[in-house]
């Protein structure tokens, strides 16, 4: 018999119990996992401040404990379960509304908050004939914000200069258009950059020399954006450590 078997069977219905105590109107999660088995596990392999990712956050048991245990969380979840579920829960915990589990044991009274991220739609999709193009799902300003992230800038849309979408430091300045751009426009925006600014122009084609101006520099849009991501990829598997560094000297918590 395995140690969960032994201190934790029959904890499966009791974990039901309490997401129907959250939840009145609502059928319980299938598969909860009992709060307790989750401080167990954290207990042993985290301390107070570390943070828990739980990559198939179902219900947000892991959140729910790790928050109730002083500890930082990141949660993913693809399913409905975020709206029906996970951001309820939470919210409940936050409250102090949350008086089931370990909220008792840990004397949990509420505290802290969370942010919900919602993940957006991939920004390059292959058209018929499998060339990247940009998503359709995209608006100009979306596709801005997104080339300034994956470009390393900081998306700060100027309300006066229409090249100015984000900036790597203070005279380093972004530009996406999925337009094409002419020798003309692109000496006329090279001329209102001036000497002691550069530009990064992100555009969907370029009939120029991009080496005739200087404080300019030119991409395409699907090749910068390719060369810094993976696609069709079926295994998006990484490692995170997150056990906090520790001296050889200094244990865990005593199992």
């Amino acid at each position: 018999m395995t140690w969960w078997d032994a201190e934790f069977a029959g904890d499966n219905e009791a974990a039901k119990k309490e997401i129907l105590a959250l939840f009145p109107d609502d059928e319980p999660f299938g598969t909860p996992k009992p709060e307790q088995l989750l401080e167990r596990v954290i207990h042993i392999a985290t301390r107070p401040g570390d943070l828990v990712l739980d990559s198939f956050a179902g219900s947000g048991t892991t959140g729910a404990v790790a928050h109730k245990m002083g500890r930082r969380w990141i949660m993913v979840e693809l399913g409905e379960h975020c709206h029906t579920h996970i951001v309820p829960r939470l919210k409940k915990v936050i409250d102090g509304e949350d008086l089931g589990g370990i909220s008792k044991a840990v004397g949990w009274q509420g505290g802290g908050g969370f942010r919900y991220l919602r993940l957006a739609p991939s920004l390059l999709k292959k058209d018929q004939w499998g060339n990247w193009v940009i998503n359709p799902a995209y608006n100009a300003e979306m596709l801005a914000e997104a080339m300034c992230k994956h470009m390393g800038f900081t998306y700060a849309p100027s309300q006066t200069h229409y090249w100015m979408h984000g900036h790597s430091s203070e005279t380093d300045f972004i530009y996406v258009t999925t337009g094409s751009l002419s020798h003309d426009q692109l000496r006329l925006i090279g001329e209102e950059v001036g000497s002691e600014r550069s530009l990064l122009i992100c555009c969907k084609a370029f009939m120029a020399d991009a080496e005739a101006f200087p404080n300019l520099t030119l991409k395409k849009i699907p090749r910068a954006i390719l060369g810094k991501c993976e696609w069709d990829h079926d295994d998006y598997s990484f490692s995170i450590d997150l056990m906090a560094e520790m001296p050889d000297d200094e244990p865990l918590e005593d199992q």
